[in-house]
């Protein structure tokens, strides 16, 4: 098995792809005419988001909206970048919401979190000197 992408259930694609553009630097690959699924050029692993409306035909048995009213779902997506500091003011210069700035971990991976315009959690790190 290889992970192949991961979709965000969101409340308004197109602004999604907008935020996720200015955030955090990334480039649409597709958006589909009718605004409902959308895909980022993020490398090997495509970061995809599909309209709640789309979530709710594909699981039938219900799922939890992201919203920043509520706590995040148990899940965080992570970007990398040589520059957390300026990667964490740029996401919130673009209206993400704080979690946490910048602090260095004991391995020396240096992260920050915010949370998107849908309440996702977004890590942004350093590349992991562990391996």
């Amino acid at each position: 098995m290889k992970l192949g992408y991961t979709i965000l259930y969101v409340k308004d694609v197109p602004r999604s792809v907008a935020f996720y553009e200015d955030a955090f630097g990334l480039s649409r690959r597709f958006v589909h005419e009718a605004g409902m699924y959308a895909e980022m050029d993020t490398g090997a692993t495509t970061l995809s988001f599909a309209a709640n409306g789309l979530a709710k035909s594909n699981l039938p048995c219900g799922f939890q909206e992201n919203t920043p009213s509520s706590p995040p779902a148990g899940f965080e997506i992570a970007f990398t970048t040589e520059d957390v500091p300026s990667a964490y003011e740029r996401a919130l210069s673009a209206g993400a919401t704080a979690v946490s700035g910048p602090i260095t971990k004991p391995w020396g991976q240096i992260v920050a979190f915010v949370r998107d315009k849908d309440g996702i959690v977004v890590e942004l790190c350093s590349p992991s000197t562990q391996s």
